[in-house]
């Protein structure tokens, strides 16, 4: 092992801690899950670091870390939705965005050219929503009951930027497809 493979393990020990997570929120061990989805934020900013600041990017780390962030917060979603405590609607439109992502990039790399992730700002606040209205609803379930007008408020952030970096992705990532084919 060199040092330059420290953030793709950081990285693989996320995939790990998402069993633990659901599990712990099925089990309505709240303060736990709150811990373990902390830890879990911190590797990603860690081996975000990491990579970054010693140059140690590779291939696999551009690939593995958004899908280790995005089967966290999926898997959070999906759980808290089946609890109960996240509406159904919308976790279908949080999983149909990423549905729509993921099959877009598959295509995009087959048929277009070699995809290079890059997320816009418009996904990362809404994947900063993400993570607020998930944490929010563990701690309020487990710890302190938050006030509904705000877990109302961050499930409507979720809601707009979810559907805003959807249509973001699509309109950035199909004229990019057109305009390529135009140029061939």
């Amino acid at each position: 092992m060199k040092p330059r493979d420290i953030p793709n393990l950081i990285t693989a020990f996320r995939f790990l801690l998402v069993p633990p997570v659901v599990m712990l929120l099925l089990n309505e061990r709240f303060g736990t899950a709150l811990i373990f989805f902390g830890i879990a934020g911190f590797s990603d900013g860690l081996d975000g670091y990491l990579a970054k600041h010693y140059h140690w990017t590779s291939r696999l780390g551009e690939l593995m870390d958004p899908l280790a962030d995005k089967l966290l917060l999926v898997s959070s979603f999906v759980t808290l939705g089946w609890l109960g405590w996240i509406p159904l609607w919308l976790v279908a439109v949080v999983v149909l965005r990423d549905l729509v992502i993921v099959g877009g990039a598959i295509v995009f790399h087959m048929r277009v050219e070699r995809l290079e992730a890059m997320p816009s700002m418009v996904s990362k606040l809404n994947t900063f929503a993400q993570i607020l209205l998930v944490l929010a609803v563990i701690f309020s379930q487990g710890i302190h009951p938050l006030p509904a007008l705000l877990m109302e408020l961050l499930m409507y952030s979720v809601l707009v930027t979810t559907i805003w970096s959807g249509f973001d992705y699509v309109w950035t990532w199909g004229r990019r497809a057109w305009f390529k084919r135009d140029r061939d």
